[in-house]
């Protein structure tokens, strides 16, 4: 095994060490967006846990067999482990009875946003409807990865706790990311009200890693994607912006420990303190290890159509630290990790 695989094995094992494994024991998950930065990395470890007696199911969905297969065809023949191709805006209740419900699909990167933004609206709403509904006809509890886009701006130096509302603009086209994932959290919300379903909540602070796709049009994915080839990292702002980053698999640890511990409809955001970095640091950490040069450069319309226009998203995770979790990365050690896993396969 060479260090890169080394690496991210020891990734898995860290998060399984993390999450008490004991409890998802015979578990059967159902997972839409199988193949994205989130849920490749889940479905990782929970097969890692397979490995150590967890005997985890997993039905894993995406819209591309051939994506699939080249990101987790490794799996195919394993008994444990079910690819169903599958449009995130199509019901579920065709497929096998399952205990846990995670509806990862989504359009998560800025050019998706400016180019289809009524799609992005409906995978997230129809995606978290279409999830209750098979929640409620199985019995299964719904893992509904939130995003810290939903708290819209901050007003000055706040930092975001999970009762935190900020300042909104509808008047754009971005406006369909967050708004949807606001309108599915109310759908989760009245799910619970309503008809007793199961729900577990995370807002999720800006995720990279390893398991990222090259197309991800996000700038810190650009930025990795730029060091991968050994180039100047560009930066199109003046990179002041101060964001909460989490590692992908600290996002994955914290993910499965709050649907393990954590209180029916209460949400937790999930973020790493020492990942709390301003966008031009960020772009640092990755021209260092590239041995390359931060340089600037204006946005094209369609591009800047996309962007956030928020300055400061740093959220609070003490709710979250409080049942229990805690991280296992620095952001140098992330930033190192993901180009390291990465460099062999570009």
């Amino acid at each position: 095994m060479d260090k890169q695989q080394i690496l991210y094995q020891e990734d898995l094992k860290r998060i399984c060490e993390t999450v008490d494994i004991a409890s998802l024991q015979g578990k059967r998950f159902l997972i839409t967006g199988a193949t994205g930065l989130i849920g490749m990395c889940l479905i990782d470890a929970l097969m890692k846990a397979n490995t150590e007696g967890a005997d985890i199911t997993i039905y894993a969905l995406g819209r591309n067999r051939e994506k699939a297969a080249s990101r987790l065809g490794e799996y195919y023949d394993d008994a444990h482990f079910h690819f169903v191709e599958h449009d995130a805006r199509e019901s579920l209740s065709d497929l096998p009875a399952v205990d846990v419900i995670i509806p990862l699909a989504s359009n998560t990167h800025p050019l998706a946003y400016s180019q289809f933004p009524i799609e992005t609206i409906e995978i997230n709403v129809k995606g978290a409807e279409h999830a209750l509904e098979k929640a409620l006809a199985d019995g299964a509890t719904v893992l509904y990865p939130s995003t810290v886009e939903v708290y819209g701006n901050a007003r000055g130096e706040d930092i975001f706790t999970e009762n935190y509302t900020g300042q909104l603009n509808l008047r754009n086209a971005r406006a369909c990311y967050p708004e949807s994932k606001r309108l599915s959290e109310a759908l989760c919300q009245s799910y619970i009200a309503e008809r007793g379903v199961k729900v577990k909540l995370v807002r999720l602070s800006r995720v990279f890693g390893p398991t990222m796709l090259m197309s991800d049009s996000k700038a810190s994915s650009q930025f990795i994607v730029k060091a991968l080839k050994g180039e100047d990292i560009v930066l199109k702002s003046k990179g002041e912006q101060l964001f909460s980053y989490t590692y992908v698999a600290d996002a994955v640890s914290a993910m499965l420990h709050v649907l393990i511990h954590g209180e029916n409809g209460v949400p937790y955001n999930i973020a790493n303190k020492s990942c709390d970095v301003q966008l031009k640091d960020f772009a640092r950490l990755c021209a260092e290890w590239a041995g390359k040069e931060v340089v600037f450069d204006l946005p094209s319309e369609t591009e800047q159509k996309g962007f956030s226009i928020a300055m400061r998203a740093i959220l609070d995770n003490e709710r979250l630290c409080a049942i229990g979790w805690q991280p296992n990365y620095d952001m140098k050690s992330a930033i190192s990790r993901t180009l390291e896993v990465l460099k062999t396969e570009n």
